[in-house]
């Protein structure tokens, strides 16, 4: 799986990987719970900002969690503590059984995520099931309204195509499943709306989520011509303008599940 990782492996992104499962862990994982004994394979784990909310609902299942990344392991190992088996694997080198697979922010990395699902389908065994969570950044929108902050994440958008992802994908998890051979297939919207009435979801989603994923990419944006200093600085400081009292935002995650035959 040749595959950039367009936000990078710093210790700001790491910080901002467990902002983003903490505030969101009740959005992203209500109706997510495995049985005990079940095994249960988390499909790059990466620093194991998820597998901590995974471990905190299903206690007593068996969960193995897999990265490419020897580094983001490391750091999931410290973070999750025992009970995880963590291995470091490509994956579509991925081979074994297990009754339910649980995938969240990773197929919008992938060139060919239809491919990566499909490998993925061989992995369950009959009846099993997959958990699929991504983000789409069309979906967000917000107050005041702001060109300058729209063209900056849109440099996002375009950077992340540009290394063979795809950051609206959310949209297409119902064809991606339904096409890797998935039934079953079922999409919920979770939306995020932050105001100054939230302001535990403005400082943790608005600002410190998405805010920081986009200015992340800064230098890559100004670097590869898509803005100007200028023009990059403007809308990072219109995106953090949302998050002021009178600002709001809004962001569409998409769950997805399928089963096997």
């Amino acid at each position: 799986m040749d595959t950039t990782y367009v936000h990078g492996y710093t210790a700001p992104e790491t910080r901002r990987l467990g902002d983003q499962a903490d505030t969101l862990a009740e959005l992203l994982h209500a109706g997510t719970a495995y049985p005990a004994g079940s095994r249960v394979l988390e499909v790059g784990c990466g620093v194991g900002a998820q597998t901590v909310h995974l471990v905190a609902r299903s206690p007593a299942a068996h969960l193995t969690a897999v990265d490419v990344s020897a580094a983001s392991l490391a750091q999931a190992r410290k973070r999750v503590g025992p009970g995880v088996d963590f291995r470091r694997a490509d994956l579509f080198d991925l081979d074994g059984e297990y009754d339910h697979l649980f995938v969240c922010f990773v197929l919008e990395h992938l060139p060919e995520p239809e491919k990566a699902l499909t490998h993925l389908k061989t992995l369950l065994r009959p009846g099993g099931t997959i958990t699929v969570i991504e983000g789409d950044h069309g979906s967000a929108f917000f107050h005041p309204r702001s060109e300058h902050a729209q063209a900056a994440i849109d440099c996002l958008v375009r950077l992340q195509a540009d290394a063979g992802g795809d950051a609206l994908i959310g949209r297409r998890l119902y064809p991606l499943l339904a096409g890797a051979g998935f039934g079953d297939v079922t999409v919920e919207p979770r939306t995020v709306y932050a105001d100054a009435s939230r302001p535990g979801l403005v400082t943790g989603f608005t600002r410190d989520t998405f805010t920081a994923m986009v200015e992340g990419v800064g230098a890559a944006a100004v670097a590869a011509g898509l803005l100007d200093e200028a023009g990059w600085a403007r809308g990072v400081a219109d995106l953090h303008r949302t998050a002021a009292a009178d600002g709001t935002f809004h962001y569409t995650f998409f769950k997805a599940t399928g089963s096997t035959s």
